[in-house]
């Protein structure tokens, strides 16, 4: 038989289970309405105060902005014709990735930048993404603005003479970038990544849209 003592204390008690109770159906409520955020397998990028975008001019003699690709996910790479191995896997895999997207492939737009102007031509470059897309686009930027846009991408890239003027190679970094369909830049994507693991990417950016 309680007590007139203990009365308000198992009262209390009650009241404070109580609102602990309503305090983790509010907090359940809360979470079932905050969408999870996207697990990427490449670096997210999300808010970066760098890779901004670009103004450059395509194989095709049109100056290019990432607004012209609204409502697309846009993988920038940057590298060079002549590159024997790390640019023709990337480009092929940016293709493959086109192809896993299925009906969503035309929402992915693949731009080449590259950092060899001096010998890739608005024809080479033309021809160069041919080879693997025609809806691809190469950007060309001038000597001038060659430094910068890598500066702002934050990418590395170096000329490595040759045995004769002509023949120079050129090392540069090997990942690319990804923007969303708001022109918002997103992603890192490692070298070697795998082009599934690029189209789970590219798909969860397109559901987002």
């Amino acid at each position: 038989m309680p007590t007139p003592t203990n009365l308000p204390t198992r009262r209390s008690a009650v009241k404070t289970l109580a609102g602990a109770a309503a305090l983790m159906a509010m907090a359940g409520l809360l979470a079932a309405c905050t969408p999870d955020k996207p697990q990427f397998k490449s670096i997210d990028l999300t808010g970066a105060d760098y890779a901004q975008g670009f103004t450059l001019t395509d194989h095709n003699g049109q100056v290019r902005t990432i607004k012209d690709f609204a409502g697309k996910a846009v993988v920038v790479f940057f590298g060079f014709t002549q590159c024997p191995d790390v640019c023709p896997t990337s480009m092929a895999e940016l293709a493959q990735v086109k192809k896993l997207l299925g009906a969503d492939g035309d929402k992915l737009q693949a731009i080449f930048i590259t950092v060899d102007p001096e010998r890739d031509t608005p024809e080479v470059l033309k021809a160069y993404m041919g080879n693997f897309d025609p809806a691809f686009l190469a950007l060309r930027p001038t000597m001038a603005q060659l430094p910068e846009v890598a500066k702002d991408f934050k990418v590395y890239y170096k000329k490595v003479d040759g045995k004769t003027p002509g023949s120079y190679t050129m090392d540069h970094s090997a990942g690319s970038y990804v923007f969303d369909g708001k022109g918002r830049i997103r992603l890192y994507n490692r070298y070697g990544s795998g082009a599934e693991s690029l189209a789970s990417d590219i798909g969860l950016l397109l559901k987002g849209m």
